[in-house]
């Protein structure tokens, strides 16, 4: 078993998917880790819509709604995901200001499980929210998050994306001047 810190290196957001299916127990594996990731009174405000290649009807649905540049490589990836936010809190209605970072936080636990399957995920902001709502009728009471294509990686040199450094992002007791 992967070591946390191999998970967490290991991770990547590839544009080339193997051909090779990704198996509903995988995808039973990769929501059952999201189902335990944290969140504001335990709401869980996040929900998935997804599809695999195999349900060429519902993969077009999810397809139709990513934008151009991102169709051109997630065509390849054998499962698409739609992630949304429930925005205001099961028990009295009122806002959720958390909910996008709860899904946030869920869909990181997704990612981790991904990797240890060996599965990859390419995570895009280009979609259309308003299209996925109409396409598959979501309610106003959720927002579209993001899409997401899973799968094998495919024949694909990992590119060397630089991080910031920890000193660029968190910061002892205050704001640096």
């Amino acid at each position: 078993m992967k070591s946390l810190d191999t998970l967490i290196k290991q991770r990547y957001s590839p544009n080339h998917f193997s051909e090779k299916p990704v198996s509903s127990e995988q995808l039973n594996h990769l929501f059952e880790a999201a189902r335990h990731a944290p969140s504001s009174y335990n709401e869980q405000p996040w929900r998935f819509i997804y599809a695999t290649q195999d349900q060429p009807e519902a993969y077009q649905q999810l397809f139709s709604c990513i934008n151009e540049n991102n169709q051109e490589w997630a065509k390849r990836a054998p499962v698409l995901i739609l992630s949304l936010a429930k925005k205001h809190f099961s028990k009295n209605e009122k806002p959720n200001r958390h909910a996008w970072h709860d899904t946030g936080t869920a869909i990181g636990f997704l990612l981790l499980r991904a990797t240890e399957l060996d599965l990859y995920a390419h995570q895009m902001a280009g979609f259309f929210p308003d299209k996925a709502r109409e396409v598959f009728g979501i309610p106003d009471e959720f927002d579209p998050v993001a899409m997401m294509a899973i799968g094998y990686l495919g024949n694909e040199e990992r590119p060397n994306k630089p991080r910031k450094a920890v000193g660029e992002f968190a910061f002892a007791g205050t704001w640096p001047k």
